[in-house]
């Protein structure tokens, strides 16, 4: 005989409100045998009752626990956005707009999350082939047919459209993954063959300077522009005039574009200084400051003296090069007519101060040890970086000069002397201390002009790398490797892949994208690009997230200089800290305390006029008000990147898809650190 249990259920007319359990012998039965002992002990429902209220006491803490945390991240928000000091009226009532705008948004996203949370209990998340409306019209029936309404419109529109979209990206992806390890290949290939240019004995017949032998030294003209470097100019002025060479074939301009003019007197009185030890050094004002760094470098080009000069060396106002220098990098030039630029490497004193300088020194490491030493091996072609190289000025004439077209002037020069003919060398031994941005407002906007710069050049020469009479080979390497694949692709790609596709792939699973593309490829091509800085292994997964979060500067930088849009030529000098050695870690308050102007020094190398125009100057800047104190900033895009994100890694868990949930959790975490401005060097 075979017992049936009928137990009651829900149901409709047509089917019965019941369900029938058969049993078809004594071992099923005792399935329904109530268990008396468990693990030896008896447990009653007083025990069984304080175990539910223990769990549920557990369960109500982390939720108190999360509100809590969610309370206090929009409390610091509201602080960071409303509550900011040297703001007008108009500023805060943008900032209490902002908050209001990220509020809806997360409610929004917080309403979609329930709504998917509770059609995956039900459940609802039927396959295509089985997609059906409800028979009944109830509120539950009618939350069932917008879930399938919208299942219907995902498969059918949605998903196509992201599904080609991130196999557009992962194919953009993979090629610039096979570019960087060629890169790297290259270097591991120099490395092994111990490949570097070559100089063979002492073409100059370096003597002792003090005997006066400088009969074999060429003359060369060493520029250092600045603009409002309080901090540094000091030191770099300092550096270059304890350059080893001789002083009758060593000129130095200091090209200052400051419009303070306490900075001006500062720099004028360093200059004096100098001038009365012997060193031939110049100081130049622009009264017309057009054409940012390129129209300061112009107009030093066209004084009546640098005909006179065969190389010219150019250190930007952070630069502290070794005495050795020139002797370092001038002699590749003697039987080597065809050379145009000597780049030589940067090296920070600042590169451990915080996490942001520390992950710009992993980038910056890869990009001298791999890129600039594999091409000028390999292609004797890469892009000037602006600073610490010396330039052959016959070449420089003969590519145009200096022109005032973009932001990026020293690509622009390297890119129209490579058409020209001539080659570069880039020398990874010879290294020159400088600063990395230690704050993140002053690295983003290095970036931002790094990133659009570039597009704003592709668009201006492009014309003349087509005409140009160079080989064909030469073409395809500066259209599209230089230029498309890594100044446009890499953050093209980078962006949508893992900013955009990525969190929208959890709201529309049937465009999933593939484990490899989120973790295995990018962990690997983090990992080459970490080689160049051993010591920087443990920073791997920070530097990958980071790097990710920046791809939102470096797209918004590259669609400005693409489509010439407003920010796409502005230049906003970065702000520095005057380390002037890795143990110069001077504090705030000692370099506030520093004075502003030595009258005393002045003096002794200035007129009278000249220090009656400074009393006067000194007052009016005692007459005005001290300038209010700089504070973080708020980055909405990162901020709403951040929401987006995290709402998404939330959204995974419903599909357990790990590996996807973690990089979305600490992706988002990562864009709300970068957004609320806590990376890098905090302000008051």
């Amino acid at each position: 005989m075979t017992p049936r249990l009928d137990f009651p259920t829900k149901g409709t007319p047509e089917n019965p409100t019941f369900s029938v359990v058969e049993i078809n012998g004594p071992d099923d039965a005792t399935a329904f045998r109530p268990l008396e002992k468990t693990r030896g002990k008896t447990k009653n429902a007083k025990q069984v009752t304080w175990v539910l209220l223990l769990k549920a006491h557990r369960a109500v803490g982390c939720v108190t626990w999360l509100a809590t945390l969610v309370w206090t991240l929009f409390g610091a928000i509201k602080k960071r956005l409303v509550h900011r000091q040297g703001r007008g009226v108009d500023k805060l009532e943008k900032g209490k707009l902002l908050f209001g705008v990220l509020r809806v948004f997360l409610l929004a996203s917080l309403v979609i999350l329930g709504f998917e949370v509770v059609a995956y209990l039900q459940p609802w998340h039927f396959p295509e082939t089985t997609l059906h409306f409800p028979r009944t019209w109830d509120l539950g029936g009618l939350f069932h047919v917008v879930y399938v309404a919208w299942l219907w419109f995902r498969v059918e529109y949605i998903a196509p459209l992201i599904q080609a979209l991130s196999k557009f990206c992962v194919v953009l992806f993979l090629i610039q993954s096979v570019d960087r390890m060629l890169l790297c290949l290259g270097c591991f290939w120099i490395k092994y063959k111990k490949m570097k240019p070559k100089l063979e004995g002492d073409p100059f017949n370096f003597d002792d300077i003090e005997e006066g032998s400088a009969c074999n030294y060429p003359m060369v003209l060493v520029q250092i522009p600045m603009c409002n470097e309080r901090e540094v100019y000091e030191q770099s002025i300092s550096a270059v005039c304890q350059i080893d060479w001789p002083r009758d074939c060593l000129l130095i301009q200091v090209l200052d574009d400051s419009d303070d003019e306490s900075i001006q007197w500062l720099i004028k009185d360093e200059v004096a200084k100098w001038s009365q030890k012997g060193i031939n050094i110049i100081y130049r004002h622009r009264l017309l400051r057009t054409g940012y760094k390129a129209g300061n470098l112009k107009s030093a080009m066209d004084c009546d003296y640098v005909k006179d000069y065969e190389f010219v060396a150019i250190f930007d106002a952070d630069f502290q090069p070794n005495p050795d220098f020139l002797k370092q990098t001038v002699p590749y030039f003697k039987g080597n007519p065809e050379l145009g630029l000597v780049q030589a490497r940067w090296a920070f004193v600042n590169k451990d101060e915080n996490l942001l300088t520390r992950l710009q020194n992993i980038n910056l490491c890869f990009h001298f040890e791999v890129e600039q030493q594999v091409n000028g091996v390999f292609l004797n072609f890469f892009g000037f970086n602006g600073t610490a190289g010396v330039w052959r000025i016959k070449a420089l004439e003969e590519s145009g000069g200096w022109l005032e077209r973009t932001t990026v002037e020293d690509m622009d020069i390297a890119v129209r002397a490579h058409l020209h003919g001539w080659k570069f060398i880039f020398l990874n031994d010879v290294k020159v201390l400088c600063e990395v941005p230690e704050s993140y407002e002053a690295y983003r906007k290095q970036q931002h002009r790094w990133h659009s710069g570039p597009m704003q050049l592709f668009r201006v020469c492009l014309p003349a790398i087509v005409r140009s009479k160079i080989s064909a080979w030469k073409k395809v390497n500066l259209i599209m490797l230089f230029f498309l694949l890594r100044k446009l692709i890499l953050p093209f790609y980078s962006f949508t892949l893992f900013c955009i596709i990525l969190p929208l792939t959890m709201f529309v699973p049937e465009a999933e994208l593939p484990l490899w593309v989120i973790c295995y490829v990018p962990v690997f091509m983090s990992f080459l690009n970490i080689l160049p800085a051993p010591k920087s292994f443990p920073f791997i997964v920070p530097y990958l997230l980071f790097e990710n979060t920046m791809s939102v500067t470096k797209f918004n930088a590259m669609v400005s200089g693409l489509f010439q849009l407003g920010s796409s030529y502005e230049w906003i000098v970065t702000k520095k800290a005057g380390r002037s050695s890795e143990c110069d870690l001077l504090t705030d308050p000692e370099r506030e305390a520093k004075p502003i102007i030595d009258q005393s020094k002045i003096c002794k190398g200035s007129s009278a006029s000249e220090v009656a125009e400074l009393n006067q100057f000194k007052e009016q800047k005692e007459a005005t008000a001290a300038p209010a104190k700089k504070v973080n900033k708020i980055y909405k895009k990162e901020l709403t990147l951040a929401f987006l994100l995290l709402t998404a890694s939330v959204r995974s868990l419903l599909s357990a898809q790990g590996v996807h949930f973690y990089f979305l959790l600490f992706q988002g975490v990562t864009f709300l650190l970068v957004g609320l401005d806590l990376i890098g060097e905090q302000m008051s």
